[in-house]
């Protein structure tokens, strides 16, 4: 069997680390053509000198430098640098599958890169669809190219689908942890820290993730990814607090039928469901116990968190409104955890940059550009 050559984009993070230890649990099935990080050049280094990589690309290109050297006795492994690297790599011949496992807005370039190139793509990178989402999804349509979701959520929706995806849906019922300020009052959220925010109840997460996950934004931008990946309207997406996180994600159809993933919270599974799809194959680790907990099911509080309804809002508006609201999150969010805003100011600001930033009904590639810059701008000023 040829083994699948996979480009893992943001191989140092959170998704891109699981991910390798699928690929060294299937080593007969799976190897490493590319990793790419954006600062963390050692921990780069390391990786490569672990899975033998064609290349590697480090996305600040002041690490360059330093990133040839560590990897100076590994001649065989091509190094390069810069947002552009990025783009170029995933259109590599051998090349079969890219894992866009990159935080944030500087994922969406480089996976319509990859798109264009006919790589299957598997989505970690949730912005690429919220800012753009249905420019990403018209060209995966005109290439040909399947987007196999990775966020925990959504592969959940689409195991769901599976055997069904004739059928009409008449729900989905995307799950939420609620974070570890679920209980707390709007008076206790007042004074929340970053350091607070970063204690999830049940995953580990990167840091801009996890605040998300805190704030619930990053359940907002989830309602925007299923909308573009599941063809179904916000107004039938339903968000259920589930502390457990155990149900990860499920549909219901117009009989009534509720299907749904259940596991334990680890995202191997996800990743490897999308690497290996329509196969499933062994996974180690620790299986569900049903026995050990209850499950819960809880509205989300809409006052207490703000920004999971931007996220409908900017649905609501279309064109360029949820690139805006992504811009100002990254910035507020940044601004939280170094200490610059309040936890409920995040929402405010993004709200504010919302009502100011230019409303673009029909963007193209270059307006996103632009209107994500412009609303960082707004959001930034609004932060000194």
């Amino acid at each position: 069997m040829k083994k699948q050559q996979i480009c893992i984009l943001g191989s140092t993070g959170s998704i891109g680390t699981q991910a390798l230890e699928v690929i060294e649990e299937h080593s007969e099935r799976f190897e490493a053509y590319c990793l790419t990080a954006n600062n963390k050049v050692e921990m780069l280094a390391e990786q490569a000198r672990k899975f033998h990589p064609a290349a590697v690309v480090i996305a600040n290109e002041d690490k360059y430098e330093q990133l040839k050297s560590l990897l100076a006795d590994c001649p065989d492994i091509k190094v390069y640098a810069g947002a552009q690297a990025l783009c170029d790599i995933v259109e590599a011949e051998p090349i079969d599958m890219v894992l866009t496992a990159m935080v944030g807005f500087s994922g969406l370039a480089p996976t319509i890169h990859a798109v264009k190139a006919r790589k299957k793509i598997c989505l970690a990178n949730k912005e690429t669809l919220v800012v753009a989402g249905e420019l990403v999804m018209g060209l995966a349509e005109q290439y040909h190219v399947p987007i196999l979701p990775v966020d925990s959520e959504h592969s959940a929706i689409f195991q769901s689908l599976v055997g069904d995806h004739e059928n009409e849906i008449e729900k989905i019922l995307l799950t939420a942890s609620g974070g570890p300020f679920r209980k707390f009052s709007l008076e206790q959220m007042k004074t929340v820290t970053a350091a607070d925010a970063l204690k999830h109840p049940t995953w580990d997460m990167g840091a801009k993730i996890t605040i998300d996950s805190a704030s619930m934004m990053n359940k907002g931008f989830e309602v925007i990814e299923a909308k573009w990946l599941f063809g179904v309207d916000a107004d039938r997406i339903q968000v259920l607090v589930h502390p457990q996180s155990i149900v990860h994600s499920a549909v219901q159809y117009r009989d009534g039928a509720v299907k749904a993933q259940l596991g334990v919270p680890d995202m191997r599974l996800p990743i490897q469901y999308a690497f290996t799809f329509p196969e499933r194959l062994t996974m180690t680790g620790e299986r569900l116990n049903l026995f050990a907990q209850p499950l819960e099911f809880f509205e989300p509080d809409l006052e207490k968190f703000q920004c999971l309804a931007l996220a409908y809002e900017a649905i609501r508006r279309g064109g360029n409104a949820a690139c805006v609201v992504n811009a100002a999150n990254e910035v507020v969010n940044l601004a939280f955890r170094q200490g610059r805003c309040g936890f409920l100011e995040m929402g405010e600001i993004i709200a504010k940059t919302l009502d100011k930033a230019t409303v673009i009904k029909t963007p193209t590639l270059e307006d996103y550009f632009a209107s994500d810059k412009e609303a960082r701008r707004i959001a930034e000023e609004m932060i000194k």
